[in-house]
């Protein structure tokens, strides 16, 4: 199997679960995060204030995941991870971003969800240089997708057409090929398994 490259707003995608690229608090922020809570309407932000904080205005670390419902959203469920902030490389950045892809994925195993949408994470107001980024969303789905057989299906939704572009040449670097542009993924889409575009 392989991992699917799509461009568009994954805010429409029918699948199981889409990935946030959230804050600390998890209450709303910019970026696609915004686009998110935007979507899902105000049910998503009231559930997301009862999750535990851990210290004050901290709800999941960088690094860590944390599952709600879609609510409004055509995706069932949306997995809340904070990426790094870039800071030069020299503050873990790349093990913080590898574990975002790691931590939901393992998530989305243990919720035996099916399909899972992730956007560029800290790839915006983050800073986190894109080719980079690209490189590890690339590296961790692909090592997890050797180990796993849940979730059966992994996408990895550029916003632009430069992130679509960084994402086939990490896909492409990594031994992977890429397929010509599929329709837009849906839950009831995922026998047909299609290949990265």
């Amino acid at each position: 199997m392989t991992i699917e490259i799509w461009q568009g707003d994954i805010t429409t995608l029918a699948v199981d679960a889409i990935v946030n690229a959230a804050n600390e608090s998890l209450l709303g922020g910019g970026g696609v995060d915004g686009a998110i809570h935007a979507a899902a309407g105000p049910g998503l932000l009231d559930e997301c204030r009862r999750l535990p904080e851990l210290r004050p205005g901290v709800r999941c670390p960088t690094g860590e995941v944390r599952a709600t419902a879609g609510h409004a959203l055509p995706a069932r469920h949306v997995l809340h991870s904070v990426g790094p902030v870039w800071h030069g490389g020299q503050r873990d950045e790349a093990a913080l971003l590898a574990n975002c892809y790691w931590q939901s994925l393992r998530l989305a195993e243990q919720m035996q969800l099916e399909s899972i949408a992730f956007p560029a994470i800290s790839c915006g107001v983050y800073g986190y240089p894109l080719h980079q980024a690209a490189a590890i969303a690339v590296t961790e789905t692909i090592t997890w997708r050797r180990g796993h057989a849940w979730p059966l299906r992994i996408l990895l939704v550029a916003y632009n057409t430069a992130t679509f572009k960084a994402c086939q040449q990490a896909l492409a670097a990594a031994g992977q090929t890429a397929a010509p542009d599929p329709a837009p993924p849906a839950r009831t889409a995922l026998p047909g398994l299609a290949a990265a575009h």
